[in-house]
């Protein structure tokens, strides 16, 4: 079965949603808009249910199938922006300063409406679909919001499917993985806090800043000399802050980054390498430092059942030469994770033309994946709820 037909002749009005969407991103938790466009669309399909509001700005919608089943699907799109100024010259960029869809947010919001339309028209499936658009993907905790505000109670699932746009210049090919699929993550801050001085006299010093750029290559070493060598995991010191004059030796400097895992144990054995290190550096120099972490993103867990029903669907629209489940496990973060620590389903990819790659301001998404997302999210509630006797 190719791109289904009903959502293949609607790509033009699919493509219009995502030009529109992509000319006005939203940062998460503020995505006003765009949930009003989402929820107005919804509403004129003639969802039976649509919810706005929830964790701040997302939207659930139900939708009802023919039949009488009480399964229940359930399918996301995220919908925040990036705070990235782009510089892609489309005829449709960013109008909004300083905001872009460098992550292809408005594509997956596009294409999950493009289910939704197509379902809406259709019902061919017997129980129940609940579409979840989320706020705040890029580490604001926007899945965690949705959870917390009660989410799978108030509307709960069987399983929950995702998908992301993958430019990776191999159209219509998709990807998933099963087992630990993301990385976990931790953002880790790191403040240190020393004695300034004239900088014409540092002896006078304790000089924060020399400690903090030493903790950033002592950091590396746990990577190379503590990480158990067939285990993985990243630590990367992406900031550094500190003094405000040529002539002044700061009296404090801060230092920011994040960890990736795929094994809590690795993400505590890293943790508590940089807690001994920072204590270590404390004493040795006479500082104070102190170091905190937040956890962002749970590793993201694909159900390995559930995987297959991803590629079913894909091998629906796609076939079965262009759907593999052999990707290898990505160190980028997705807070999709959280729901599946709830929930158990299945997260894939999916290639389009392009090798720009994602959180770049040169991003591009292309825009023939819209119907193909589409009809993978249509396939999978209609494989995943059968109706006997369907048309």
């Amino acid at each position: 079965m190719p791109t289904l037909p009903e959502i293949e002749a609607d790509a033009p009005a699919l493509e219009a949603i995502f030009r529109d969407l992509h000319a006005h991103p939203e940062l998460g938790f503020e995505e006003v808009r765009t949930s009003g466009v989402v929820a107005a669309r919804l509403r004129e399909w003639g969802f039976d249910e649509v919810h706005e509001g929830v964790a701040k700005t997302g939207v659930v919608g139900i939708l009802k199938g023919r039949g009488d089943g009480n399964r229940r699907i359930g399918l996301r799109a995220d919908m925040d922006a990036l705070p990235i100024n782009e510089v892609a010259a489309l005829d449709y960029a960013s109008q909004n300063a300083g905001r872009m869809h460098a992550c292809g947010h408005d594509g997956h919001t596009t294409m999950l409406l493009g289910a939704a339309k197509y379902l809406a028209a259709s019902r061919n499936f017997d129980g129940s679909a609940v579409f979840i658009f989320q706020p705040a993907e890029e580490g604001l905790g926007g899945a965690r919001g949705m959870i917390a505000e009660g989410l799978f109670q108030r509307f709960p699932v069987d399983e929950v499917y995702g998908m992301h746009n993958q430019p990776n210049g191999r159209p219509r090919r998709a990807t998933i993985t099963k087992g630990p699929a993301m990385a976990g993550a931790s953002f880790f801050d790191v403040t240190v806090t020393g004695k300034g001085s004239h900088a014409a006299m540092p002896h006078q010093s304790r000089d924060a800043l020399v400690v903090a750029s030493t903790l950033v290559g002592q950091f590396q070493t746990i990577l190379g000399r503590n990480m158990p060598p067939l285990q993985s995991g990243v630590l990367s010191v992406t900031q550094i802050h500190a003094g405000s004059a040529y002539n002044v030796v700061p009296e404090t400097a801060a230092l920011a980054g994040t960890i990736r895992f795929f094994k809590p144990e690795i993400r505590d054995l890293m943790q508590s390498r940089m807690r001994e290190i920072c204590t270590g550096f404390a004493l040795a120099h006479g500082v104070r430092i102190e170091l905190q972490f937040r956890e962002i993103f749970d590793v993201l867990l694909n159900d390995a059942l559930l995987s297959d029903e991803w590629m079913a669907a894909a091998v629906d629209v796609l076939g079965a030469g262009n759907v593999t489940d052999d990707a290898e496990p990505a160190t980028g973060s997705e807070d999709f994770a959280d729901m599946l620590q709830v929930v158990p389903g299945a997260y894939g990819n999916l290639g389009h033309a392009g090798t720009v790659p994602l959180h770049n301001p040169g991003f591009v998404l292309d825009p023939a994946i819209l119907p193909v997302g589409a009809s993978i999210y249509a396939r999978i509630v209609e494989r995943r709820l059968p109706l006997e006797n369907a048309a």
